[in-house]
């Protein structure tokens, strides 16, 4: 289906993880992308992916918290071994880490005009108790399962979500998408391809819909 773009104020980007717990499950899957595309979201990248647990613990070393002292002396050191508990780190990594790792993903790079904070909002509090309690329709609140297994992830700032969608998508290029494809995007008739889950505007590779 074709719509016309908003040609408002400049598009933001944000990463959104679907994690394995949402994966494995279909109807949380589908019912979570349609949240994405009533919110009228842009879809500008989509990938399934799985994470191994050395990708995971990259990913997620801003919650490692610091090294313990001694920790990988003597030996090659690995991402995970910034993970380490310690004093400062956050008791979840090791769980979280583990279970990134335990299944497939699916990635997307979403534009909006407030990405971050409208991503965020629907996804609700990372505290799966505090989702059901205080936002029940959230998507958190909706489908988690716990305070690790609780559906989504989304970027909590611009700096955030640069560093995470060059993460997941390193092929993508941030600064040329700006400059070429968003405000055509923005401000042209934009199609949403179901088989590649990504929208695009009319003219890239597909026929204009009308």
């Amino acid at each position: 289906m074709a719509a016309a773009g908003r040609c408002g104020r400049p598009l933001q980007l944000t990463l959104a993880l679907l994690k394995p717990d949402a994966v494995a499950h279909p109807l949380v899957l589908e019912a979570v992308h349609e949240t994405i595309l009533s919110n009228r979201f842009l879809i500008v990248r989509a990938k399934k992916l799985r994470c191994g647990r050395e990708e995971s613990c990259r990913f997620y070393r801003e919650h490692a918290g610091r090294r313990r002292a001694g920790a990988g002396r003597g030996r090659r050191s690995s991402p995970c071994d910034r993970g380490r508990f310690s004093p400062a780190g956050r008791f979840f990594y090791q769980r979280l880490v583990e279970f990134m790792a335990s299944g497939p993903m699916w990635a997307y790079i979403l534009a909006h005009e407030n990405a971050i904070p409208l991503w965020r909002s629907l996804m609700g509090p990372t505290k799966v108790f505090r989702a059901r309690n205080t936002v029940p329709d959230s998507i958190r609140g909706a489908y988690g399962l716990t305070d690790t297994r609780n559906t989504t992830h989304g970027s909590d700032s611009p700096a955030s979500a640069s560093r995470e969608i060059a993460f997941f998508f390193p092929e993508f290029n941030e600064q040329l998408w700006y400059e070429q494809e968003e405000p055509r995007l923005r401000c042209g008739r934009v199609y949403y391809s179901a088989e590649e889950r990504v929208h695009r505007a009319c003219g890239d590779g597909g026929a204009e819909l009308t």
